[in-house]
């Protein structure tokens, strides 16, 4: 059940618009909060004039005074070339932003869902990745700012929920992709679609046998959803994404098939600490939530295809 009044923080971003969507439609008067960093009006712009939505520029880091009944907290710089651009305010945005938003939540005694992120578990050691493993990331690397922020937000939110007896919920995303991807965000997917579009060549990091798994937006904001509307012991966190694992280098070849392109493959090395294996276990979440993914790798691929030629093309 959605509920009357919602806030989504980030809510002008990839992710976040898609469930503002969703939310719009099943009839929340939903509050949009973004400062436009990584998010972008265009994601939207359809909302503007409907009158259960509203958005305000907002940055986390500082309070914020409304009244809601549930929040997402989905901002956060998500891709390596964003969060890295300003690695201090990625933390702050992680941890300042969680703490802001738990004492909002707090306050007003809404329910609160943080988007946590696979990259809590590092480059894992185990395959595939449960809940209950605790990771292997490097604390002082160059994705530290991000790694550790969101392993940070995760603390302080179980440190609400202990202490104050907050309703949280806590998301652990793997890679998404869909429409509305940021087209220069250094995101595998958005990346081999945009260079094939353009006829530039197909940069591979690595060998290309590198793995990840790859969720449609559609079905993550899906999960959010019916983890969001779980029950009080379904505090997570929950791990959401598509089991079903793809070499780097089949997802390049699966994008040149797709828009017909004549891009050759370049292979460049490896950044620091980029995981070598991705791919989440999900029986909790089919067994919490029900939930599971449903649309394939090559139908999504399409439909993000098909986004990304309009974009350019204006």
């Amino acid at each position: 059940m959605i509920a009357d009044r919602v806030l989504v923080t980030g809510g002008a971003g990839f992710i976040g618009s898609h469930l503002c969507d969703r939310l719009v439609e099943g009839g929340a008067d939903v509050l949009c909060v973004d400062n436009y960093f990584t998010g972008a009006k265009r994601n939207i712009a359809h909302l503007f004039g409907r009158p259960n939505f509203e958005a305000q520029r907002h940055d986390v880091t500082f309070p914020l005074y409304v009244e809601t009944d549930q929040i997402y907290n989905l901002a956060c710089p998500a891709s390596p070339v964003h969060y890295q651009f300003d690695p201090v305010q990625t933390t702050k945005t992680s941890v300042h932003g969680a703490i802001n938003m738990l004492g909002l939540a707090k306050r007003v005694k809404a329910r609160i869902l943080q988007a946590s992120t696979s990259e809590v578990y590092g480059d894992p050691e185990i395959h595939p990745q449960t809940e209950a493993y605790w990771g292997n990331v490097n604390p002082i690397g160059l994705r530290a700012c991000y790694d550790e922020g969101k392993r940070c937000a995760e603390t302080l939110f179980f440190d609400y929920h202990r202490q104050h007896g907050l309703a949280i919920r806590v998301a652990r995303i793997f890679n998404t992709y869909g429409p509305r991807m940021h087209p220069d965000d250094g995101r595998v997917v958005s990346n081999f679609i945009v260079q094939a579009l353009r006829g530039e060549p197909i940069t591979i990091y690595g060998d290309g046998g590198q793995t990840r798994a790859f969720c449609y937006v559609d079905d993550l904001v899906e999960g959010l959803l019916r983890l969001m509307a779980a029950p009080e012991t379904a505090t997570g966190p929950v791990n959401l994404g598509n089991p079903v694992e793809f070499t780097i280098r089949e997802l390049a070849e699966a994008v040149l098939a797709q828009t017909g392109s004549s891009s050759k493959l370049v292979f460049k090395p490896l950044p620091s600490d980029d995981p070598k294996q991705r791919c989440p276990d999900i029986a909790l979440a089919g067994k919490l939530l029900d939930w599971q993914p449903t649309v394939a790798l090559e139908d999504g691929l399409g439909r993000t295809i098909d986004y990304f030629k309009a974009l350019l093309a204006t």
